[in-house]
C-alpha cells in the first residue's frame, strides 16, 4: 500500500502525517508512506486543498485534518 499526504509542510499536514503513521501502525500493515510537498505534484493529483490524504493513487481525503480512526476505515475500506 503506498500512502501519499500532501502539503506544503504546515502544521496541518505534519498532524495528518502522525494521524496517518498511527493509523498504520494500529492496523500492523506494510505501507509506505511518502510526504508531498510539490504544489505541481499536488495540482496533477487533482488536490486543491491542503492537506491531501491519498492511498494507492486514489484521493481520499483534501482540506482537512482527519482522525487516525477514520484514516483506519479507509484503508481497510481499501482492503
Amino acid at each position: 500500500m503506498h500512502i501519499k499526504i500532501l502539503g506544503p509542510g504546515c502544521k496541518n499536514c505534519k498532524k495528518l502525517m502522525e494521524n496517518t503513521e498511527q493509523a498504520v501502525k494500529e492496523l500492523s500493515i506494510d505501507a509506505t508512506l511518502e510526504k508531498v510537498e510539490d504544489y505541481g505534484e499536488i495540482a496533477k493529483l487533482g488536490v486543491l486543498k491542503t492537506p491531501g490524504l491519498v492511498i494507492d493513487d486514489v484521493v481520499v481525503s483534501e482540506g482537512k485534518v482527519i482522525a487516525a480512526k477514520s484514516i483506519i476505515k479507509l484503508i481497510e475500506a481499501k482492503n
